[in-house]
């Protein structure tokens, strides 16, 4: 097979001869724009001329309020404070309390398609994100491409004469396009943000966040900050100086922590707070966030929860130690919600102090889907390796129970505490059949629009019909064409009828899901649906049917009572399913297949000069030998990183130290190093690392030499390589370490002192098991 070279340079180019043609096309479209005849009169001399100007900035309707769109990340009902749970959210209740808390709203189950649907006000696999952008197949319901032609709420608004800005979590854009080349037409200031502050993929470290302002890769010093503190201050920033520019007019803020997605962590003084809060267990919170939740009026008298789902331990069959544990993982959870309501609650204050929080529309979503289970039933501290029992991972997580929450935990708590949090509800995050994953609270607060303070909403809504909503209340119109692109329908429920008044029936009748194989559909208060088990034939899946008006939280499946309702439900399901390009169907087992050079290259050659090179799409260092060598001169002495590729979880690094050539190996449990035994000489060098992958089953062992100037200087052996991806939000580096290190050995961004001129890779086939 021949080699498939890749120069990043080159890569650069075509993207941005890509970005060129863009433009040229978005200009040809322009031209169709009708150009506003010139009202003046032209004279000979400028005395005898009538100037007049052309209309350039586009005027939002008088009095125009605001807008504010807070999306929280992993969170289920019944966590926060403001819907019974017992994490304190002063913030959140304070907006609920003076205006609305809507108890029958729904996202899609999981992260990337909530968003999506939130942002173009039509359902995920309309919009091509049926799941995320780096599990993308080609198909219109799952390519990651989000088309032009269904056009973003800070797009529409833009055109209503707002400023736009969003800060924190994206996870929109197609993977093939998260390089810092580009293309730049999905990211969010293609997408109608004027600026644009945050993460791009799932997750982020909070202590040490991988972040982008605009199209530019920016480092934040690690550890200085938390990352929803960051985010807090250039949310104020941007707010501070469009108030201070524009005055009268109105902005968007789509604002999006990324709490509380794993990494679960905080400082040590907000997890605290909440020492012994929780050592009643999962099993008693239950039962106390129902209590809580009746009080608040949000559920009727006699609700009765679910029974515990599978695979969730009864807390009294826990030992002590197991007991200490896992309720210092749920306190750490809580001080990280808990930090964040802080953080919006600082937005909100300078709101107020700033004179504009009454005339501002804030619309929060406690989550984009339910509670998480990828804790699993230990819960995690640092990934570890699948193979361990249940009682090795236990003793490890005792053993680093004091790093939870730290910049050296990459924490997300037990499935016990995500069925908690999502009371009363069943199942969790992912499961698109049920109301545990799709079910979250909503808060509209909006002082000059809502009589009803404190109120209690029951109306069925999808986060498709939060765009609508806001248009309807902010008085803007959707332009038939926005940046040359005839718009297609809206496809949510505009939520303002039911705002002034509680006993209007539902509008939005009608609403499907479909989260990797798993599917329901509700119609009128009835819900079908089935949970797919990875890998099982679609065709076989076992349906379930509740009746949402008399068992809300879905404890009684009456399928085999009412045949026909069911047969119904699945043929309307079916029909959705064609509509808005469900189909095929696909599960986990389907892997990412995205149209980029790189994943396929075997022959790179990097320049040094760019951070994070590859987003997502790093070529994959894995279940496979590979080689990387790096050019170099040494005037006399050096140091610092010539290449690495992930961080602290996992990952590896080439680095020169005391003069020395050496190789760091980190597979999460095991930090491998090999050395060089001669001191680097002066002058030009290319200084090589040959990683020989043994082959056979993913994780296998590897022999690893290293090379100066092609003689060999040192050799070791890994006998247990990483099965799947390197840390996935910390990809390629050269010529230092600028997110966590791989190894202690040094601290970063441990830059290399002396010349780097370029990094050569050539990777080998991945085994057949890997593939």
């Amino acid at each position: 097979m021949k080699n498939k070279t890749i120069r990043i340079i080159h890569h650069c180019n075509t993207r941005l001869l890509a970005v060129g043609l863009l433009l040229v096309s978005t200009a040809v479209q322009a031209q169709h724009d009708p150009v506003q005849p010139f009202q003046g009169k032209i004279g000979k001399t400028l005395p005898e001329t009538q100037q007049a100007w052309p209309e350039h900035y586009k005027k939002a309707p008088a009095g125009a309020p605001n807008v504010v769109w807070i999306l929280l990340d992993d969170i289920g009902f019944g966590a926060t404070s403001a819907f019974g749970g017992l994490i304190q959210t002063p913030t959140l209740d304070s907006l609920a309390n003076n205006g609305l808390r809507y108890t029958n709203f729904h996202t899609t189950a999981i992260c990337s398609p909530t968003r999506s649907a939130l942002l173009t006000g039509r359902n995920s696999h309309s919009v091509h994100m049926g799941l995320f952008p780096t599990t993308a197949i080609g198909t219109p319901g799952y390519d990651g491409y989000i088309p032009f032609e269904k056009a973003t709420i800070a797009e529409i608004l833009r055109e209503n004469g707002y400023n736009t800005y969003a800060v924190g979590k994206w996870h929109v854009t197609p993977a093939a396009d998260v390089t810092p080349a580009g293309l730049f037409s999905r990211w969010p200031t293609g997408r109608g943000f004027d600026h644009y502050w945050g993460f791009l993929d799932g997750s982020t470290d909070q202590w040490h966040p991988v972040l982008w302002e605009d199209t530019k890769r920016i480092n934040v010093e690690p550890n200085k900050k938390h990352f929803t503190t960051l985010l807090a201050d250039k949310a104020i920033n941007y707010i501070s100086e469009q108030k201070t520019v524009a005055p009268d007019k109105p902005f968007f803020l789509y604002l999006t922590p990324g709490a509380g997605h794993s990494p679960h962590q905080v400082a040590k003084e907000w997890s605290d707070k909440y020492k012994g809060k929780f050592d009643q267990g999962w099993d008693k919170t239950r039962d106390i966030v129902l209590e809580r939740q009746v009080k608040l009026g949000l559920f009727p008298k006699g609700t009765v929860l679910p029974e515990p789902s599978t695979g969730v331990k009864r807390w009294e069959l826990l030992s002590a130690e197991e007991k200490k544990l896992y309720a210092r993982f749920m306190e750490n959870y809580a001080g990280f919600v808990s930090h964040a309501d802080y953080e919006i609650g600082r937005v909100v204050s300078y709101l107020k102090e700033i004179n504009q929080l009454d005339n501002t529309l804030i619309f929060v979503s406690i989550g984009d889907n339910g509670a998480s289970r990828g804790g699993t039933q230990e819960g995690i501290i640092h990934p570890l390796d699948a193979t361990l029992t249940s009682e090795e991972r236990i003793k490890k997580n005792l053993a680093n129970i004091d790093l939870i929450g730290t910049e050296h935990s990459n924490v997300n708590y037990p499935i016990g505490w995500a069925q908690s949090d999502n009371t009363p509800f069943r199942l969790w995050k992912s499961d698109a059949n049920s109301e545990g994953g799709t079910h979250n609270p909503l808060i509209v607060f909006y002082p000059k629009g809502i009589k009803e303070k404190g109120g209690i909403r029951t109306q069925y809504s999808h986060v498709i019909d939060i765009l609508p909503t806001t248009i309807e209340l902010t008085g803007a119109k959707v332009p038939s064409v926005i940046n040359g692109y005839p718009q297609e329908p809206i496809e949510g429920t505009s939520l303002a009828y039911s705002i002034n008044n509680a006993s209007l029936p539902s509008r939005h009748t009608i609403q499907h899901y479909e989260i990797m194989g798993s599917r329901s559909i509700y119609k009128d208060g009835w819900k079908a649906g089935v949970l797919h088990k990875k890998g099982e034939d679609f065709n076989k899946d076992v349906w379930e049917l509740f009746n949402l008006n008399e068992d809300f939280n879905e404890r009684f499946d009456v399928a085999a009572k009412y045949p026909e309702k069911l047969k119904e439900l699945q043929e309307l399901f079916d029909a959705q399913a064609w509509k808005y390009n469900i189909y095929p169907l696909k599960d986990e087992n389907v892997a990412s297949i995205v149209p980029t050079p790189i994943e396929k290259a075997t022959h790179l050659v990097l320049y040094p000069g760019i951070d994070q090179a590859f987003g997502g799409l790093a070529p994959r260092f894995v279940n496979r030998s590979f080689t990387i060598a790096a050019n170099v001169d040494n005037p006399k002495t050096v140091e610092g990183v010539l290449f690495s590729s992930g961080g602290w979880v996992s990952g590896i690094s080439l680095y020169v130290q005391n003069n020395t050539l050496q190789f760091v190996y980190n597979n999460r449990e095991i930090k491998t190093y090999i050395t060089s035994k001669k001191i680097l000489p002066t002058g030009k060098l290319q200084l090589k690392v040959d990683f020989k992958y043994d082959g056979g089953e993913p994780g296998s062992g590897a022999t690893v030499t290293l090379y100066v100037n092609n003689e060999k200087v040192g050799e070791g052996r890994i006998e247990h390589t990483l099965k799947s991806v390197i840390a996935y939000y910390e990809n390629i580096e050269l010529g230092r370490d600028i997110v966590t290190p791989v190894t202690d050995k040094y601290k970063v961004p441990f830059v290399f002192t002396g010349t780097l001129h370029q990094v050569v890779i050539d990777l080998g086939e991945i085994t057949i098991a890997q593939k």
